[in-house]
């Protein structure tokens, strides 16, 4: 086809611009041109006002803290350059106080967040480097968190006159449906093995008779054959027992783990009453009691999750969970220590918590706040009290 022979004959159209509606008053607007193009590339330093989180997280990261147990990490000079670890390093703290945790929301955010870009100096790494990130730098990101806490303290951020304990039960990724008590782990057992012996006592016979057929049959065409197989169903039950009797023994252990410290800590409390201390007397005494123990018929092991537990949550509903801790101290609100627990009752977790505490900061509180839930369920003696970390206040 040449020039100026088209099938139809057009208008050239100039492009369109959107119109300006006119004010009811003589009312002067500022400019707004959506097509407007930049004569400069914009600075990242002017997206965000002065005194903004995620300046503080670039200082933190790029001037106090000390990467060198990340950076320790990597040893191979060879492969695709990786995303700089002060980057990753800022998404994760920055992220994780917002309250933004997905590794594909940070993603996201480093395209639809401008402090997400800011900090990520206009990369967007995707989720999967994000995710591998983490996992690859588990202690060193939880040093990183320590250090942070120090460097609350010498602001004078963290006081540690008084902190409050308490926990929250967060839902495992597993159904209690797929739990099974001790009890009902015994009759199940006994009843698979002694479907198993009926099986093996099948199997043995149908071999049996397999074997003096194979043998007629090899009198008669000669020897060409291949072993038998074990059957299917006795397969799939003795897996099944297997599973059993593995959560039986962890329900045992933990019974005996608990008998062992319950009566250690007896055993120590006693000595101390009469003034002596004989660790070997107390490691005895908890040796003892954990060779004593059974668990009780209620005890239950989660075959999906085994390390969740069944808790009462705040609703007065049963669930698998975890039971989650947090101490804060009261001048900033500032996390003073945290971890997740398989203890449903809070009280369990009072000495522990207060003891991370007091680690990670190098300082005992001089008195700690709980709630009925929280608070020893016995009565502090004075020498106790003078020993414990911090005196509970319901």
């Amino acid at each position: 086809m040449r020039d100026g022979e088209g099938l139809f004959e057009v208008e050239p159209i100039e492009k369109s611009r959107p119109q300006t509606r006119t004010a009811a008053a003589d009312k002067r607007f500022r400019a707004f041109d959506p097509h407007q193009a930049l004569l400069l590339p914009p600075s990242l330093d002017d997206w965000l006002p002065e005194g903004h989180l995620a300046r503080f997280v670039a200082d933190l990261v790029d001037e106090v803290l000390d990467l060198g147990p990340v950076l320790a990490d990597y040893t191979e000079k060879r492969g695709y350059p990786l995303y700089d670890p002060r980057l990753m390093v800022r998404l994760l703290i920055y992220g994780y106080t917002t309250g933004v945790r997905s590794s594909r929301a940070i993603q996201r955010k480093c395209a639809d967040d401008v402090a997400f870009r800011f900090l990520a100096a206009d990369q967007a790494p995707d989720f999967r480097s994000i995710a591998r990130f983490r996992r690859r730098h588990l202690e060193a990101l939880a040093d990183l968190f320590t250090q942070s806490l120090h460097l609350a303290q010498k602001l004078g951020m963290v006081k540690m006159g008084r902190v409050a304990l308490d926990g929250t039960k967060l839902e495992a990724n597993a159904s209690k449906h797929k739990a099974m008590s001790y009890g009902r782990l015994i009759d199940k057992e006994e009843h698979i093995e002694a479907e198993i012996a009926a099986l093996e006592a099948k199997a043995a016979a149908l071999l049996a008779d397999a074997e003096a057929t194979d043998e007629a049959e090899d009198a008669t065409f000669g020897v060409d054959g291949k072993d038998t197989d074990l059957p299917a169903e006795l397969d799939r039950r003795e897996k099944r027992l297997a599973r059993l009797q593995a959560a039986r023994a962890q329900i045992e252990a933990e019974a005996a783990d608990k008998a062992r410290r319950h009566a250690g800590d007896k055993e120590r409390r006693r000595r101390t009453r009469a003034g002596s201390s004989d660790e070997q007397a107390v490691t005895a005494a908890g040796e003892a009691a954990a060779a004593k123990a059974r668990p009780k018929p209620k005890a239950q092991a989660n075959f999906t999750d085994p390390d969740s537990r069944i808790m009462k949550n705040s609703d007065g509903a049963y669930i698998q969970a975890y039971n989650a801790q947090a101490v804060v101290d009261e001048a900033h609100q500032v996390i003073t220590a945290a971890d997740v627990t398989t203890n449903a009752s809070d009280a369990l977790n009072y000495t522990t918590m207060l003891d991370q505490s007091a680690a990670n900061t190098a300082t005992h509180p001089k008195q700690a706040l709980v709630d009925a839930g929280t608070a020893p369920r016995r009565t502090l003696r004075p020498r106790e009290i003078a020993n414990s970390p911090a005196a509970p206040t319901r």
